[in-house]
């Protein structure tokens, strides 16, 4: 399918015609502190119907403002966990809150969590621990694993799946969030009940054959994301992002498929639907 770039997809996408979910977003950041109902509410004039906030990235105990959002306004959903940046931070009173925050109103999944060896703000062997424990608790307790997975070569995406295959034993899904890697992954990816979500990177000028590889990989396994208020999409870099942008996504993504937008919008929102178990 021919892929499209980002400014001919976005001159394509009329948000007021579609729906979208915004499958992974940080709206509990500080930097949304201000300003929190203006972004939501842009979010819903663009066919955002619903969010995953997730409340990892800001240590562990920033979890419990994504669950409070959840509970309070029905557009929110929420995912917790321990991003690996805080892996050496998640100590038993961390996993006992994880567990109790899991427990509670439209929190519908366990993440983001996973194995970050760009960075490597936490030693790779307590990364790999504490991941393992994540995919255990989402065996044990039925619910879908948000991954983060980065890494300079193959190393953090081949042991991830090392992970993933231990310890959740074909018994778990999940999504690998913002995926950057390549299409061959991709597809082991797909093999092991892992669903792939694209994010802003998707619609840069540089995107290093990341459109190629939407293009071949089954819609039906797709979401779309802002992860904000990081990766504004092409056009916007620099600038906080919104869950608002996400139909920028999605219309790069479809641009690249060969499909309309509306198509797209529902595929991916449906898929959202089907891996966090959300209403419909």
């Amino acid at each position: 399918m021919p892929s499209g770039n980002a400014s001919e997809a976005r001159s394509e996408a009329k948000p007021s015609e579609v729906h979208w979910i915004d499958s992974h977003c940080h709206v509990t950041a500080d930097v949304f502190d201000a300003d929190r109902a203006e972004v939501l509410a842009r979010a819903s004039a663009a066919g955002v119907e619903r969010m995953i906030a997730i409340g990892a990235g800001y240590g562990v105990a920033h979890n419990a403002a994504a669950v409070a959002l959840a509970g309070a306004d029905p557009r929110v959903h929420a995912a917790v966990g321990c991003h690996p940046h805080d892996a050496a931070t998640l100590d038993d009173a961390g996993r006992a809150s994880l567990r109790a925050w899991l427990a509670a109103p439209h929190v519908v999944a366990v993440g983001e969590c996973g194995l970050d060896y760009w960075y490597e703000h936490s030693p790779r062997a307590v990364q790999r621990e504490v991941f393992a424990w994540h995919v255990a608790l989402a065996r044990e307790l039925d619910r879908p694993v948000v991954i983060h997975v980065r890494d300079r070569g193959p190393g953090a995406y081949e042991e991830c799946l090392d992970v993933w295959d231990a310890e959740g034993r074909g018994d778990v899904e999940g999504v690998l969030h913002c995926y950057t890697h390549d299409l061959a992954f991709a597809r082991r990816a797909l093999e092991r009940r892992l669903w792939i979500s694209f994010s802003g990177i998707l619609t840069f000028k540089r995107d290093r054959g990341l459109r190629e590889t939407a293009a071949a990989l089954p819609l039906e396994r797709l979401l779309v994301e802002t992860d904000a208020p990081l990766l504004a999409p092409e056009g916007r870099r620099g600038a906080r992002n919104e869950p608002a942008r996400v139909a920028e996504v999605g219309a790069v993504l479809a641009a690249a498929q060969g499909r309309p937008v509306e198509e797209v919008a529902a595929a991916t929102a449906r898929n959202a639907r089907t891996l966090f178990r959300l209403p419909g």
